[in-house]
């Protein structure tokens, strides 16, 4: 009886120091985790008020009130960190922005929902991020590349968008879809550069007006116009 008691009480302290470590690797993974989201939110907002310049370890950190070392301690490098920063402004604009194109059916719906995406962009800044990333990518080797990879899903959203909306219609084929895609993510980050330097958001506001009124005037001017004859 001696011995299997022995064994038992064995066994379950073997058990009770398993379930500790356990808990205490769950606690350690969930506190890595809370520190890794400080670091690219805080450096998410360094971004959008000190710009890339201002985007050093200490600043974020300092920002975060979090010792400086745990940047690279989780990270690696701070350009690793601004681009997780960048990532995660991605991932929750393109969220957002995708399930409102998905419940857009006409041209005048896109271009209503394209400048409420303008307004979200500078009221919260994320665009912001991106355009600073883009301008330190001139003078940090490597980081133009890694910056315009992150770019590229922006492309193919925005020609899915205008397959959407214009694919069945005769304007789709007086231009590539693709190329359209390309002039409109250059001009959208053109016009957040631009209203940032002067504060003014009216012009840009009053480009997509514009836009709206034209793409309107090519929706009414495309029932007018015939379909190519179908091939046999």
């Amino acid at each position: 009886m001696s011995v299997y008691f022995e064994q038992s009480l064995k066994s379950r302290r073997e058990m009770a120091k398993a379930g500790a470590t356990s808990k205490v690797t769950a606690s350690g993974t969930k506190r890595s985790a809370n520190t890794r989201k400080a670091l690219v939110d805080s450096t998410i907002e360094t971004l959008r008020e000190g710009g890339f310049s201002g985007a050093s370890a200490r600043a974020i950190s300092d920002r975060a009130g979090l010792n400086q070392g745990l940047v690279f301690y989780h990270f690696g490098s701070v350009v690793n960190l601004l681009l997780a920063a960048l990532d995660t402004v991605s991932e929750i604009r393109m969220k957002k922005y995708s399930a409102a194109i998905e419940q857009v059916s006409s041209p005048s719906e896109i271009m209503n929902i394209a400048t409420q995406i303008f307004k979200d962009d500078l009221d919260t800044g994320y665009v912001t991020v991106l355009v600073e990333m883009i301008a330190g990518a001139s003078s940090t080797p490597g980081l133009g590349a890694e910056v315009a990879t992150r770019i590229g899903p922006w492309f193919t959203f925005a020609k899915d968008a205008l397959d959407k909306t214009f694919g069945d219609s005769p304007i789709a084929t007086l231009l590539p879809s693709s190329d359209v895609a390309y002039t409109v993510v250059a001009l959208y980050l053109g016009l957040e550069m631009l209203t940032r330097l002067n504060g003014d958001r009216e012009p840009a506001l009053r480009l997509f007006a514009h836009a709206q009124q034209l793409v309107v005037l090519l929706g009414a001017l495309s029932a007018f116009t015939p379909s190519p004859p179908a091939t046999s």
